[in-house]
């Protein structure tokens, strides 16, 4: 049986790395909703950020978008988020809202179009290296809407030559983090939609590249607990992107939709040692929250992540293992339907007040009073959202 005090400590050391865009306005794309309090800027983003770490303890990395976070002096933005108890993550590149791009950023047939891109993602590592941060994510909307559009080859090529430029440019301790979407804004052939895609890519450009499996990118039906396995056995996943989907990219909170994935693949995160410094996987959120208030919204998202973590860690291994080597199949699904079935909470609440936090995150962040006091100081000005 697992031991609880090594279960607790893995989970005292769990980080999870919120994103400033699940601060701002979000919506579909019919509309985007504001609501009272959110955020006007990248440092009232590191606010909230803030708030979402000082009540769950594991969240003290905030991923930065640019140019939706764009300030002036990039290390005082993260001097502010050290003062505030936090630090920048993941800075993430956009090659998706500018009229330029309509057929293509990295893999355009334009080759001034490709530089204007590949530029941006070389100004993005300059940011790296003010802010102090090791991941440049990248995702490209870049793909065709029709058959013969484009040379479904020549943007492949184009693509490698675009990331090998970008590859060399990373400083020493940096990385470049390649996600990969099925579908959309392109829907006949998005030039990475899938994982293998990335995979090949990253083959390519040597070590410090990685793949990024973001949960809301497959098509209905994928084993992802079966590519996050083959990846971390294969040294080259770098990060997650948690959200939740019931159709596409629905981008809502993480295991709102399928908690029992959620869990199966954090089990494979466990089993492959994932969870170990050295393996180096960013444990990210990529979320927009509509209709729900910002911050507790991404506390609960947190939590969630927190609680299938510790239902992965509560596996009996040696009786997993023991019936898998026995061909026991029943015995097997059961060992891991018991970790599942665990009701996590109470250890999770006593985790909290062991190390000094209220056992109960989202209830305390409220009773704090705090979403009344931004949503009467934050008046004027512009609110963070898409392309804000």
């Amino acid at each position: 049986m697992p031991d609880i005090a090594a279960v607790k400590a893995a989970l005292a050391a769990q980080r999870i790395e919120t994103p400033s865009w699940g601060y701002g306005n979000s919506g579909t794309r019919f509309k985007v909703f504001t609501q009272p309090g959110v955020p006007r800027t990248p440092y009232e983003k590191l606010d909230d950020a803030a708030q979402v770490h000082a009540y769950t303890g594991i969240a003290p990395k905030v991923s930065l978008h640019i140019p939706w976070d764009r300030v002036d002096d990039w290390s005082g933005l993260a001097g502010y988020a050290k003062e505030r108890g936090v630090e920048l993550g993941a800075i993430n590149s956009n090659t998706f809202q500018d009229d330029a791009y309509r057929l293509g950023s990295v893999c355009h047939p334009d080759p001034a179009v490709r530089r204007r891109a590949v530029d941006h993602l070389l100004a993005c590592v300059d940011i790296m290296d003010a802010t102090g941060s090791a991941d440049l994510k990248l995702w490209f909307a870049d793909g065709t809407n029709y058959p013969g559009q484009d040379d479904i080859s020549a943007r492949q090529e184009r693509l490698a030559e675009c990331l090998a430029e970008v590859y060399g440019r990373l400083g020493e301790g940096q990385r470049l983090l390649l996600e990969y979407k099925l579908f959309e804004p392109a829907f006949y052939a998005t030039d990475v939609p899938d994982w293998g895609t990335a995979y090949a890519h990253c083959l390519t450009l040597g070590p410090r590249a990685r793949v990024v499996v973001d949960t809301g990118h497959h098509a209905p039906g994928t084993n992802i607990e079966f590519i996050v396995a083959l990846l971390l056995r294969e040294g080259r996943l770098g990060g997650f992107d948690f959200n939740s989907r019931f159709y596409a990219d629905d981008d809502l909170m993480a295991g709102a939709a399928d908690p029992f994935q959620l869990f199966r693949i954090m089990h494979e995160v466990v089993r492959n040692g994932g969870l170990a410094p050295a393996a180096d996987i960013a444990f990210m959120l990529d979320q927009c929250h509509n209709i729900e208030a910002k911050v507790p919204a991404v506390i609960r998202s947190v939590m969630n992540v927190q609680e299938a973590t510790a239902k992965a860690l509560l596996v009996d291994a040696d009786a997993l293992a023991a019936a898998q080597r026995d061909g026991d199949v029943l015995a097997a699904n059961s060992v891991l339907m018991d970790a599942y079935a665990t009701d996590v909470r109470p250890l999770l609440r006593a985790l909290r007040e062991e190390r000094g936090l209220d056992p109960d995150p989202v209830d305390a962040y409220l009773r704090s009073g705090r979403q009344a006091r931004i949503a009467a100081e934050r008046v004027g000005g512009e609110q963070a959202g898409w392309g804000a």
